[in-house]
């Protein structure tokens, strides 16, 4: 499904992630009382969801949008990673997830009733350093057959050497998507997208206190890890795109509902790796990641968008 021809890549088509995978569980029901124990809600469980988070939500995003997603990660040798590589299967993912018995796979659990989170459990290790290099091993194979590369980066450990991982993509001639972590993005350096949320730039870029800060803190950071193009979502105030070349772009947020920001930034990331792949000039690529979550935060947890979703709301749009 070719959404609009440009002047960006196209080659196989395949997007190769490579990132922190994760299984996000919520324990849904419904609160009618206070423990006698202690003054806390109970919550009585009725239905249990289990859905693919981190680098696997952006893998199934991509495959949601039409097009192959490579999903390159580690998991624990447990039932949680068990059912994360079940998940992806459903989802048309290919998976190449690498099994680090000494760790165990990062799990969320969250605690739900009426759509809203009572409570977050995290369950997380970081892997080790010989399941890290056969990550790595797949990552130089892989590559040649990728059309963009997407570094999915939640800071537990399954990304190595993310200079490395650029410098061989840019090697090869294959676009580097980055969704960050942490406040120093040099390690981000001569990628071709980073896609901070707001709080993640005014980490890094400090504090911006107006349009005129922010947007020559958001040029000079372009400038500086040399990339192509800084996308930043802004919440409900829309995204904003910064070109190396010195273009400025804005959209505005779809105007609905919103009932769960989590993933929305997994599905930015698979929206824009998906369009650079279809070959999209820059507009169209910020208003396709954009349109992508309006939907995607108009469902409750971890959600993906179909190519059906994002063409229809675009033509909405449209009329």
């Amino acid at each position: 499904m070719q959404l609009e021809n440009s002047n960006q890549c196209s080659m196989t088509g395949k997007i190769l992630i490579i990132g922190d995978s994760m299984l996000d569980r919520y324990w849904s029901g419904i609160v009618e009382r206070i423990s006698p124990e202690a003054p806390v809600p109970v919550v009585s469980i009725e239905e249990i969801t289990e859905r693919a988070g981190g680098a696997g939500n952006v893998a199934a995003n991509v495959a949601a949008l039409g097009r192959v997603g490579q999903l390159l990660s580690v998991v624990g040798d447990d039932e949680s990673g068990r059912r994360l590589a079940g998940i992806l299967g459903k989802a048309g993912v290919d998976r190449y997830l690498h099994i680090d018995p000494q760790m165990r796979t990062t799990e969320k659990l969250r605690v739900v009733s009426r759509n809203q989170q009572l409570m977050r459990l995290d369950f997380e290790q970081d892997p080790h350093g010989e399941v890290l290099k056969k990550v790595f091993g797949d990552y130089r194979r892989l590559i040649a057959d990728a059309s963009v590369v997407v570094v999915s980066d939640y800071g537990k450990g399954a990304v190595e050497n993310i200079e490395l991982l650029i410098e061989l993509a840019n090697a090869a001639n294959v676009p580097v998507v980055v969704d960050p972590k942490g406040d120093d993005f040099t390690r981000y350096r001569r990628a071709s997208v980073i896609t901070p949320n707001l709080a993640e730039f005014k980490a890094v870029a400090g504090p911006c206190d107006s349009p005129t800060i922010f947007e020559a803190r958001a040029r000079e950071l372009v400038r500086d890890l040399e990339i192509e193009a800084l996308l930043i979502t802004l919440g409900s105030q829309g995204m904003v795109l910064y070109l190396g070349s010195g273009e400025k772009y804005q959209q505005e947020s779809v105007a609905r509902e919103v009932y769960d920001v989590s993933g929305a930034g997994d599905t930015v990331v698979a929206a824009v790796s998906v369009s650079m792949v279809e070959g999209v000039d820059w507009p169209r690529i910020l208003e396709y990641a954009n349109t992508a979550a309006g939907i995607v935060v108009g469902k409750f947890g971890t959600a993906v968008v179909s190519m059906d979703e994002l063409k229809s709301q675009l033509k909405k749009g449209l009329d």
